[in-house]
């Protein structure tokens, strides 16, 4: 027999459509080469011994912002990815997609971004384009074709000069409507911000003058884009894609309205994923951490938080990602007004997960692989080699200990953030070892410095029956 390159043994392995087995795993040349009867005698580089540890898929982690500095929309040094791709590794992720925002058309953005993260990066990757400008539009068919990137973002809350804040032009419905229809001709689709944004400018107005100098905090920012804003534009978005016939996956999911409008449109035959994120899981309006809490969609109240809770228990939630944005804490000062949204989330992702959602709730490991790994990949186009512990699939696991007891400091946060709203949580569950493509990016709990730069740009295609 052919030695392999790396034997792990003693591992329990969630294994699609098996759960929890105990079987050691053989790769070779970045592939799971055999599943193993744990014992089984098998020639090899390297053999590591994981006593038991749990072994998962690799998380896949499809919303997040890569960036350079405070600003979220490229990667502009290797070491923008070496950074953020370092926290990933810690949260179990071994692949991520992250969102590019630019007004020129994208391939004169995409060459540069593959080859800068490709030199920092620790994990593989993916690109999602956000569409704004008619020369972007145009350029949907060779996204899709040329550079394997079918997913793009849509920002429907900018009119009227919102978008200024992010340097972004004004677009509409009949702009959403094209794009819906680009996407489905040319095997693409859409991942809309969902805000009716007309909606919230009087709320808004109504709000800062009752609580001009926000006092309210998170109260007072949930109330000026409530859920109805969210779930207005919601089912919106899924109506204007099933009548141009492209997918739908909603991003950030935050409230117990957005997400019925989803549903409902999904039983009404629209091709609908639902995406939800840790935070709204985890904190709410009431949370005493105020102004850096501040996140666009809003946290929301209690109940809604509760709500998404038995969506992801009952399998209506598709996905949990992240919507990592590595703005450090000085982009939440001066109040709720003019503080900066968005929240890191990468390195904590598997352990909430696991401590929130195993530890307290129940939820399966393999509902966790489900929502992290296998769905992201089938419906971002990337099953054909990630998200399941299969033979011939690229050989990313994420090991964990769901047992671990911990408390997550600042002192420990690998992100350039800096900070995380989990702090001081006493945790159960941890990562142990994160590897790409058979490789350690995470080592006993230690980022591995040889990764960086390792990690491969993936092109995508779509699953149109998916």
């Amino acid at each position: 027999m052919e030695a392999f390159d790396l034997v792990l043994r003693g591992g329990q392995v969630v294994l699609p459509g098996q759960g929890v087995t105990r079987c050691d795993i053989a790769v070779r040349d970045g592939r799971i080469a055999a599943l193993l009867a744990e014992g089984t005698n098998a020639p090899a580089a390297e053999e590591v011994s994981l006593g038991g540890l749990i072994v998962m898929p690799g998380a896949i982690d499809v919303h997040l912002h890569l960036g350079h500095g405070a600003d979220i929309s490229r990667p502009r040094v290797p070491g923008d990815a070496a950074q953020e791709s370092a926290g990933a590794a810690a949260g179990g992720i071994t692949c991520f997609i992250p969102y590019l925002m630019a007004t020129e058309p994208f391939e004169r953005v995409l060459p540069d971004v593959i080859a800068v993260t490709e030199a920092g990066s620790r994990v593989d990757f993916g690109c999602h384009c956000i569409i704004s400008t008619e020369e972007q539009l145009a350029g949907v068919p060779d996204y899709v074709r040329d550079w394997g990137a079918p997913t793009f973002k849509i920002f429907m809350n900018n009119r009227g000069g919102e978008g200024k804040r992010l340097g972004l032009p004004d677009i509409d419905d009949g702009f959403l409507l094209r794009l819906c229809e680009a996407a489905a001709a040319h095997g693409g689709m859409v991942c809309p911000h969902p805000e009716s944004i007309e909606m919230a400018w009087v709320l808004r107005q109504r709000v800062m003058q009752a609580d001009p100098e926000g006092k309210g905090g998170l109260v007072s920012w949930n109330a000026t884009r409530p859920p109805f804003v969210e779930a207005d534009a919601v089912q919106r978005a899924a109506f204007v894609a099933k009548t141009a016939g492209a997918p739908l996956y909603v991003v950030h999911t935050s409230s117990a309205e957005a997400l019925q409008a989803a549903l409902r449109q999904r039983a009404a035959g629209a091709r609908v994923f639902i995406e939800t994120c840790p935070h709204y899981l985890t904190h709410d309006e009431t949370w005493e951490g105020g102004d850096v809490g501040k996140i666009n969609p809003p946290l929301r109240s209690p109940a809604d938080r509760e709500a998404l809770w038995r969506a992801v228990l009952d399998g209506e939630v598709d996905t949990i990602a992240t919507d990592h944005v590595h703005r450090t804490i000085s982009a939440k000062s001066g109040g709720i007004w003019a503080a900066s949204p968005g929240c890191p989330g990468m390195e904590t992702l598997l352990p909430i997960l696991l401590s929130e959602g195993r530890a307290k709730r129940g939820l399966s490991l393999e509902r966790i692989a489900e929502l992290t790994a296998s769905t992201p990949a089938r419906c971002m186009g990337l099953a054909h080699a990630k998200g399941s512990i299969a033979i011939g699939m690229d050989a990313d696991f994420a090991v964990v200990d769901p047992n671990a007891r911990w408390t997550f400091q600042r002192d420990a946060v690998l992100s350039s953030a800096g900070y995380s709203i989990y702090e001081r949580w006493p945790l159960t569950g941890r990562v142990v070892h994160t590897l790409v493509r058979g490789r350690f990016i995470l080592r006993d709990g230690a980022v591995q410095d040889a990764g960086i730069g390792t990690g491969r740009y993936v092109r995508r295609r779509l699953d149109q029956a998916g």
